[in-house]
């Protein structure tokens, strides 16, 4: 049975009781949506067209469709694909299988690149049809594999996984070895980050755009970049080391998959990290 939770605002916009904690809603909505009693509610309901918007964009991602409105609007034609900065963009329609993370695309002149996948549904193929197709999927861990192998037969696309986590994803074309950057185009490097799991990759993009997998995120809450121990099923002495590994690689945006995303100036993102590891290798699991 569906059951509003009695801890959402007063109004047409609820979560009900089926949501899972998973955190997606809250990161496309920070602040309108926050955590209590162990999920997701409506701190407030929306007003401005700014939160309508976020409303929507968590409505459409959220895995157990527990973001629910009475209203009867329509979707707003910006939701998703939602611009993060230029050429990346976040997909929503996020998975149960890959308990809500978010994925993005990389709009890219020599093919199209998907991180991570999102449950496979025609909004995401559509959108992904009229902008020339898909390349590539990276895969940055063997949690957030979702959809991918129905969308790489879609498009016919190249998948890349480290070997290390390519049991989750026997139908990957390409396989990532070893712990050295890999560089994938002129633009694109993939770059080993055992720790969150052993075949944790994080890819990035343009000099700019550090797709970070469950390896590194920005916490809404805090205002600062995070990375959660509890959440470390391989090695968090490993992911210390490949976090240490990060500040040789300066980025302006972190992407994600569970936790947010934000966009910062180079030097502030790379003390915040360095800032970020001391704290942790203090504080230990």
């Amino acid at each position: 049975m569906i059951e509003r939770h009695p801890l959402n605002a007063p109004g047409e916009w609820y979560i009900d009781t089926r949501c899972t904690d998973c955190s997606a809603a809250r990161t496309v909505a920070p602040g309108l949506i926050v955590e209590k009693d162990g999920q997701s509610v409506f701190a407030r309901q929306p007003k401005t067209k700014a939160e309508l918007l976020m409303a929507w964009r968590a409505r459409l991602l959220c895995p157990t469709a527990s973001v629910r409105t009475q209203s009867h609007a329509e979707i707003p034609d910006n939701a998703f694909p939602e611009m993060m900065t230029e050429g990346v963009y976040r997909l929503g329609y996020n998975a149960a299988a890959s308990y809500g993370a978010h994925s993005f695309l990389i709009r890219r002149k020599s093919g199209n690149a998907m991180v991570d996948a999102p449950r496979f549904t025609r909004a995401v193929t559509a959108n992904l049809e009229d902008w020339g197709g898909l390349g590539d999927i990276l895969l940055t861990h063997r949690d957030d594999i979702a959809d991918a192998e129905r969308y790489a037969k879609h498009f016919g696309a190249r998948v890349w996984i480290h070997k290390a986590d390519r049991s989750a994803a026997r139908f990957a074309t390409n396989i990532l070895g070893g712990f050295e950057p890999i560089e994938l185009g002129d633009d694109l490097i993939a770059i080993p980050v055992p720790g969150h799991t052993k075949g944790s990759v994080v890819f990035l993009y343009d000099r700019r755009c550090l797709f970070a997998g469950d390896t590194l995120a920005w916490d809404f809450a805090t205002e600062d970049l995070d990375a959660h121990e509890e959440y470390c099923w391989y090695s968090w002495p490993e992911q210390l080391k490949s976090l240490k590994r990060l500040l040789d690689y300066p980025f302006e945006w972190v992407l994600a998959g569970h936790g947010g995303s934000k966009g910062l100036p180079a030097v502030e993102m790379h003390s915040r990290l360095a800032a970020l590891i001391a704290l942790k290798s203090k504080t230990g699991p």
